[in-house]
């Protein structure tokens, strides 16, 4: 006779009253986001008459790249009308910079926090999350009275210092977590061989924090990015970035308001956060669950 062998493989769990609401709950909340994303995009690809018809499910029926070409070339941002491409590069000006001091500070600062513990080191930290909860409104107009009498309102490096400072509590938390969830032993290790300060952090700690480095930096492209009263105040107006041009193009309110121009310069705003997420979103998820071991 030949022996029936049980198959070893984990058991389907049951369609249990509580997992269908729970399907019912993630189905609903994809459609929340999914359903306006959808409507942009084809809205982007009609033209002016079709979009008249109030068909806004609709599929186009002959679809067009022609508001994505005005979105970015020629769209009107306010006097001028060389559309959002101007404001996407003054953003990536402010980005990169902005990316890598904060991230540069922040790493170092929690890296400081987690091995290097000073008598102060409780408070500064303390201080810091404190500062992380009040609204960066408050903050506006003595920033803009700081900067004005030291010469760099309304300037780039204006704009990068204020993405650094709002950027370090945040970062600092994240960083000082993973650093303090790591063996001590490597720290000490490393003492040990007679590495300082720096070496110890460049050699030993930021090549292990590779997860967390990403995190950081989708966070801050992302809160960067997408920021737009920040930049409206500090960067002046050579330097506004997209969403500033993209507020102007929305709002405007002479001529005809080109509905599909508008949602195609929503989606080429949106477009760099987005390519960074999908590009690098397994390691986000890695990274926060590493960080979230020891605090």
């Amino acid at each position: 006779m030949v022996a029936m062998v049980e198959p070893t493989g984990p058991r389907p769990r049951p369609l249990t009253p509580a997992r269908i609401g729970l399907y019912a709950f993630l189905f609903i909340s994809a459609l929340f986001f999914l359903v306006p994303l959808y409507v942009m995009i084809v809205t982007s690809l009609k033209t002016m008459p079709e979009i008249r018809l109030g068909n806004l499910l609709a599929l186009p029926s002959a679809p067009s790249i022609e508001a994505w070409v005005k979105a970015w070339s020629s769209a009107c941002t306010g006097l001028t009308c060389n559309g959002i491409s101007v404001g996407f590069f003054n953003s990536v000006k402010i980005l990169v910079p902005s990316v890598i001091v904060s991230i540069a500070v922040g790493s170092l600062t929690g890296y400081a926090l987690s091995f290097w513990r000073v008598p102060v080191a409780g408070i500064l930290f303390g201080a810091l999350m404190t500062v992380a909860f009040v609204p960066y409104q408050i903050f506006i107009y003595p920033l803009v009275r700081i900067f004005a009498s030291a010469g760099i309102s309304n300037s780039l490096p204006a704009i990068v210092i204020i993405h650094t400072i709002f950027g370090l509590p945040t970062m600092t938390l994240l960083f000082r977590n993973y650093f303090a969830s790591l063996p001590i032993e490597l720290f000490k290790a490393a003492r040990v061989d007679g590495a300082g300060f720096f070496r110890i952090f460049w050699s030993v700690m930021l090549p292990m924090a590779t997860p967390m480095l990403i995190v950081a930096v989708i966070l801050q492209v992302t809160g960067i990015w997408n920021d737009f009263i920040l930049g409206l105040v500090f960067a002046g107006r050579e330097n506004l970035p997209m969403t500033v041009q993209l507020n102007n193009i929305v709002n405007s309110t002479q001529g005809e308001r080109t509905y599909n121009v508008d949602m195609a310069a929503t989606l080429l705003t949106a477009l760099v956060p987005l390519v960074v997420y999908f590009a690098s979103g397994r390691w986000f998820v890695r990274g926060i669950a590493a960080g979230a071991v020891k605090g």
